[in-house]
């Protein structure tokens, strides 16, 4: 198991925030959704089939729909984020385990948060989970100039940023693409996901981050 190369104490761990750390498929990415589909039918004047169209082909094939709109109709980034991450009520809409905070507590080594998100809602989201005093940093996409996972132009940055050799480090994510550029760079790699399947890149799979701190302490002995 690659997670076994290093102790974890020397581990550097890089995590996801959505459906990562709490869920989001619950309450924000419906509201999400339906933010970008009507950006969508605004900026292109299509129906809500279009739009919900348009939506899921950049999310397969680019990530996410603002890298889509940015490669093919140079939308601006950050119009784009403040018109599709607007919550009124943020905080009643996180669902989330309490016992991630123990598990973050109990996990060694380093952990750095890292989001595709814009740092408006990262910042309200780490603030309802009652995480940041876990992690060393939190980046948003304006953090990598907008080259959010899974490009690898994003990792390096961070990784430039903080001087570290990728194979000291490990993603946990629920996105199968972010994990296959991890692994390309040489980091380890944890799959957040209900899902019951050997994926070549994929070192581990866990259903929740609670799991983590344990089958790591398992791996090491």
């Amino acid at each position: 198991m690659r997670l076994v190369a290093l102790p974890p104490s020397r581990r550097v761990w890089f995590f996801d925030l959505d459906n990562t750390l709490h869920d989001a498929h619950a309450r924000i990415f419906p509201s999400m959704h339906d933010q970008i589909n009507a950006y969508l039918m605004r900026r292109f004047d299509i129906d809500l089939g279009g739009a919900n169209s348009m939506r899921r082909d950049f999310w397969e094939k680019y990530g996410t729909t603002m890298n889509g709109l940015v490669r093919h109709h140079g939308a601006s980034p950050a119009e784009f984020l403040r018109a599709t991450h607007q919550f009124a009520e943020l905080a009643d809409m996180v669902v989330h385990e309490n016992a991630v905070r123990h598990a973050l507590a109990r996990l060694p080594g380093r952990k750095i948060i890292y989001s595709n998100a814009p740092r408006h809602y990262v910042d309200q989201v780490v603030r309802t989970l009652g995480v940041a005093r876990y992690f060393d940093a939190v980046y948003s996409i304006e953090s990598t100039r907008y080259l959010g996972k899974p490009s690898v132009a994003g990792f390096r940055m961070l990784l430039r940023k903080h001087h570290l050799d990728p194979r000291r480090c490990a993603l946990v994510d629920d996105m199968l693409e972010n994990l296959r550029t991890a692994k390309r760079l040489g980091m380890a790699t944890v799959w957040v996901s209900p899902v019951k399947k050997s994926v070549p890149y994929v070192d581990l799979r866990v259903s929740s981050v609670t799991q983590l701190p344990g089958l790591v302490f398992r791996y090491a002995h």
